[in-house]
C-alpha cells in the first residue's frame, strides 16, 4: 500500500505511521495514483488545479478539490461538516463524525479520541487523522 502526506509540519513526523511517506516536492504528491494521500492546507493550496489522484484522498474541509480525483474523500477541519474535527480543544478530543473507511479494510465508526497533551492539536489535525486513516487508532505506539 502506497500512502503519502503533501506538506506536515516538521517536527511531528513521529504521529506519521510506519509506511507513510512525507512528501515536500509537489511533483511527488502527483505522480500516478495513491492508495492514500492527505494533504495539509498549504499543500492543498500548493497543489490547487494539479491533477492529483487518489484511492482515498485527506483534506481540509475547506479546500477546494479542483483538480483532485479520488474514490473517497475524507475531510478534517474545525467545522461540524468535516468528517474528522475535535469536539474539544482546550482538552483536545478527536471527534469522527460519520463512519470513515481504513485503508487497511473494514471501518472506523464514528467515535471519541482523548488527545491529552497534545499541544497545538489544530496544527497537527492533518497527521493526526492521517495516523487514524492509516492504523485506525491516532495514538503512536
Amino acid at each position: 500500500m502506497e500512502g503519502g502526506i503533501f506538506h506536515a509540519s516538521t517536527g511531528w513526523e513521529h504521529l506519521l505511521p510506519p509506511g507513510l511517506r512525507q512528501l515536500r516536492d509537489p511533483w511527488a504528491a502527483c505522480r500516478g495514483q495513491w492508495d492514500f494521500l492527505a494533504l495539509t492546507p498549504l499543500g492543498c493550496r500548493m497543489l490547487a488545479g494539479q491533477a492529483v489522484t487518489a484511492a482515498l484522498l485527506l483534506l481540509p474541509g475547506d479546500c477546494g478539490a479542483n483538480g483532485f480525483r479520488a474514490e473517497t474523500v475524507v475531510t478534517y477541519g474545525l467545522s461540524p461538516r468535516d468528517s474528522i474535527t475535535f469536539s474539544s480543544l482546550r482538552e483536545p478530543v478527536l471527534c469522527v463524525q460519520r463512519a470513515l473507511p481504513l485503508l487497511r479494510g473494514g471501518v472506523l465508526e464514528p467515535q471519541e479520541f482523548p488527545l491529552p497533551g497534545l499541544a497545538g492539536a489544530e496544527g497537527l489535525l492533518p497527521c493526526v487523522s492521517a495516523r487514524l486513516l492509516w492504523t485506525g487508532s491516532p495514538y503512536p505506539p
